[in-house]
């Protein structure tokens, strides 16, 4: 049976747009408030020179330049069910490269599989003391035109119920739901109301709603992160490159390097770059001035590139990257046993389980048909 309730989904990135889909398939009628003015948060995919691209012909014409994640673990199920739901299954696309190596400031050495992830400290569950070890064996997946088409398909079919640049300021109930304080003063009544919304923004607002177990959510810390695209010919590096990437070693980056990892784009995936080209996305820590010359200062020496890149591209998130403390889980699972107990109401999102794309798609998706199940009783 078909839900008619209006259920609001507080955050526009891939754990509430996937929320959002979830709701419509079921009927309800969803509103998505995000603060930004654009949807898909961190994930962002620039295409120069693609029909519709803003902006004339230029050198970065043919490239898929990612500004968040590339891609997702293979394995993982969730992300691919959702492209297959919304048309674009046929989009998806295999890691072309395999392997990577290890920088250790005088060469390159090759990496077990898996152990690129460890020495970055990546954690694809948000449960710190029991986390899987990911089945990395089946290589990585991605999109055809980068990680923005399941953003441009969501947005296709959900996007009339999406509301840029309107934040959620506050939350408290209402005689049917919730009442929620939207930026500019205005407020909305919705029976039901997703947070996909960052660990520290959640924890107040779940706090102030009645949980106040939810002041532990704010102890994710979520990271800033910088990374930069740069593009070159193909033979200006001094040797052919293979394999996906290397990471540096764990001392290099405590020593002041600035690259901590560099994946070569235009192998690992195909469609990155224009034929003759070659594109790098690397990885960087905290430098002094710009990192994108700090970046092909150190790529030029490690992987022997010959002159200056084409162009460069950096993107840098203050927070970007969510670590978990230990037990998170514990308390995600108490805040949400809480919110059992009042009118519907649901978290999700990288901040509480697992920062992978595929994770947020699965929490979003979960968010979603809990508060079903309560508005449609």
């Amino acid at each position: 049976m078909a839900v008619t309730a209006t259920v609001a989904v507080a955050g526009a990135g891939l754990a509430g747009l996937s929320a959002a889909w979830e709701l419509s398939r079921a009927g309800a009628t969803v509103v998505v408030l995000d603060a930004a003015r654009r949807p898909g948060g961190v994930v962002v995919t620039e295409r120069p020179g693609a029909p519709g691209a803003p902006g004339a012909p230029g050198a970065k014409d043919g490239f898929v330049i990612e500004g968040g994640p590339d891609g997702f673990l293979a394995s993982e199920a969730d992300i691919q069910d959702l492209a297959r739901e919304t048309g674009i299954g046929g989009r998806l696309v295999d890691q072309l490269a395999s392997g990577s190596s290890l920088w250790t400031g005088r060469r390159l050495e090759p990496l077990a599989e898996g152990q690129a992830a460890a020495l970055l400290g990546i954690q694809i569950s948000s449960d710190v003391e029991a986390q899987p070890a990911a089945p990395l064996q089946c290589g990585f997946r991605s999109f055809a035109t980068g990680m923005a088409d399941l953003v441009e398909a969501l947005v296709a079919r959900v996007g009339p119920a999406i509301r840029p640049a309107q934040g959620v300021t506050g939350l408290a109930p209402a005689t049917r739901g919730w009442r929620l304080s939207l930026t500019g003063g205005s407020t909305l009544e919705a029976e039901g109301v997703i947070l996909a919304l960052p660990a520290w923004i959640a924890a107040r607002l779940v706090t102030a709603a009645g949980v106040p177990a939810a002041r532990r959510l704010d102890e994710v810390i979520y990271y800033p992160t910088t990374t930069v695209s740069l593009a070159y010919r193909e033979d200006q590096p001094a040797t052919p490159l293979a394999g996906t990437g290397f990471v540096s070693a764990p001392e290099l980056a405590e020593g002041g390097a600035a690259v901590r990892a560099c994946s070569y784009s235009w192998l690992k995936y195909p469609g990155r770059a224009p034929p003759g080209h070659a594109l790098l996305r690397a990885f960087v820590g905290p430098v002094d001035g710009d990192p994108a010359v700090a970046a092909h200062a150190e790529l030029a020496r490690i992987l022997g590139i010959s002159g200056s890149p084409l162009w460069s591209r950096a993107f840098t998130w203050t927070r970007g990257l969510p670590r978990y403390q230990s037990g998170h889980a514990g308390h995600v699972a108490a805040v949400r046993e809480r919110l059992a107990r009042l009118p519907p109401l649901a978290i999700a999102g990288a901040g509480f389980d697992g920062a992978g794309v595929s994770a947020c798609v699965k929490s979003g998706r979960e968010a979603a048909r809990q508060v079903l199940r309560r508005v449609g009783a």
